[in-house]
């Protein structure tokens, strides 16, 4: 038998390279709250659109679907969701906390599924909301327990994680929350992605469901860092990511928190986070587009 000449074997392997299977997408659910606070603040939709954007001009194997203003994903979308991200209001207004919603979000939560909250969406009642936060994200904004001051927050330094890859250190003013509720080693693996010193400043106000209590106030007096965003391992597999910015529509312009959003979104669906992180550009037009009518 005749050997097969080396041309012949290259031209072989360019050939199966090029029909090779493609990663399979990953579909990403992207859900909106209706409307909140002043101009060019918990800009939801706006936000949300912004995300999804950046997604979709990636050339990331990532499909996205946003759902504006509360409006619920069908079931069938449910169900194919990779990761389901929430960026609305919490508290007892939670969108996931009406009508059957929770329950349907532990069913996709139970098959794997991956879970993200930005700013008042990590706030949930103790009672309700709550302790699932606690199994699914690895933990919450808790009324009493934590605090939501406006502040520059300096983040000096990121851990190693998929998330923050390609993240750089980075400075803004935001209502960053801090002194989260987080879950214990028993339910799954937590990383303090972003942690800041407080400044006093975020102790000038009297104690209150949301604005002080002795606890945080002696960690705020003891320069103790806090964490701001932070990821998930949950024992079942399922990823989890907790993010206290976004008051402000502007900080999206932010490369890099941007970038941690974005990449958080990829890790929790289980998706392959680029070396550099998920590239994205974002122009002062993107940022006055879609904008609510306050």
């Amino acid at each position: 038998m005749k050997p097969i000449p080396c041309l012949a074997l290259l031209v072989a392997s360019l050939f199966c390279s090029a029909f090779a299977e493609e990663p399979a997408k990953k579909n990403v659910l992207l859900l909106a709250g209706r409307p909140s606070h002043g101009p060019g603040q918990h800009e939801h939709n706006a936000g949300v659109l912004l995300l999804k954007k950046c997604l979709d001009a990636s050339g990331l194997p990532i499909t996205s679907t946003a759902h504006l203003s509360a409006a619920w994903p069908s079931s069938e979308e449910l169900g194919k969701a990779d990761s389901i991200l929430f960026y609305c209001d919490g508290g007892g207004g939670h969108c996931m906390l009406t009508a059957d919603h929770l329950t349907q979000i532990d069913k996709e939560m139970k098959r794997g599924a991956g879970l993200v909250c930005l700013h008042y969406g990590v706030e949930f009642p103790a009672d309700k909301g709550g302790p699932q936060a606690l199994d699914w994200m690895g933990g919450f904004f808790e009324a009493n327990w934590s605090v939501n001051p406006h502040w520059v927050a300096d983040f000096k330094e990121l851990p190693k994680h998929p998330v923050s890859q390609g993240v750089k250190p980075f400075s803004t003013n935001d209502e960053w929350y801090f002194h989260m509720r987080f879950a214990g080693e028993a339910k799954g693996k937590l990383t303090h992605l972003l942690a800041a010193i407080a400044p006093d400043s975020t102790m000038s106000r009297n104690n209150g469901p949301h604005s002080g209590n002795p606890t945080v106030r002696a960690e705020v007096a003891a320069k103790k860092p806090q964490t701001t965003a932070w990821a998930f391992e949950r024992k079942d597999g399922g990823r989890g990511f907790g993010f206290t910015g976004g008051h402000f529509h502007k900080g999206w312009g932010n490369d890099d928190q941007r970038k941690l959003v974005l990449n958080a979104i990829l890790w929790t669906a289980k998706a392959e986070v680029p070396a550099e992180g998920v590239p994205s550009t974002v122009t002062p037009a993107d940022l006055e587009a879609n904008l609510d009518r306050k």
